[in-house]
């Protein structure tokens, strides 16, 4: 973590008003900071968060995650975490103990969520990451980490149009996408 990132967040701490909302994320040594989400973007964290089974599964929402060997610290959607594992305070959750990420794409964080995150996600060996894209109403699952640094990846995709189930195997459940909202598409520079 770089010196500028740590005061930042502990400004961040001490006085979140001064942030107006903003989501704050080192990502391979780059601090960036985002606007608050869209309701359709809160919806879907909310409904993926009410079919994965309080009982089993810790289900984290504004969680930083630490990723050995990386300067990078990013903050998911939604965190999932086999109940029981991982630190029960502090800031940070350690990537190796994380069953499951979920990032809701937004106009401003769609190439980080298809392309750096991925990469991240998978040279932090989480088993899951589940990619859901309101403005193509589909979600990407990814799984088989492999790699390290800008060269991992994982190695299977599974893609789903909402309406259709998402077979979270990780997690033991089908993750229904039917009530996902939808945003107008727009014009991006990449792909998924």
């Amino acid at each position: 973590m770089t010196a500028v990132y740590e005061q930042i967040n502990a400004v961040f701490d001490q006085h979140p008003e001064l942030f107006g909302g903003f989501k704050i994320e080192l990502l391979r040594g780059d601090i960036v900071m985002t606007a608050g989400p869209d309701v359709v973007h809160n919806d879907i964290v909310e409904t993926v968060q009410d079919q994965i089974p309080r009982a089993s599964w810790r289900r984290l929402q504004t969680q930083d995650i630490a990723i050995l060997e990386e300067t990078s610290e990013p903050q998911p959607d939604l965190v999932v975490v086999e109940r029981g594992a991982g630190p029960g305070s502090g800031r940070l959750m350690p990537s190796e103990v994380i069953t499951l990420l979920v990032e809701v794409v937004s106009r401003s964080s769609i190439d980080r969520d298809y392309g750096m995150k991925r990469a991240l996600y998978a040279a932090g060996k989480v088993p899951a990451y589940l990619i859901i894209d309101p403005f193509y109403a589909g979600c990407l699952l990814l799984t088989k980490p492999e790699g390290t640094g800008d060269d991992a990846d994982y190695q299977e995709e599974l893609r789903v149009p909402f309406g259709s189930p998402v077979p979270l195997d990780v997690l033991g459940i089908e993750l229904e996408t039917g009530e996902f909202g939808t945003l107008p598409k727009f014009k991006r520079h990449r792909h998924p």
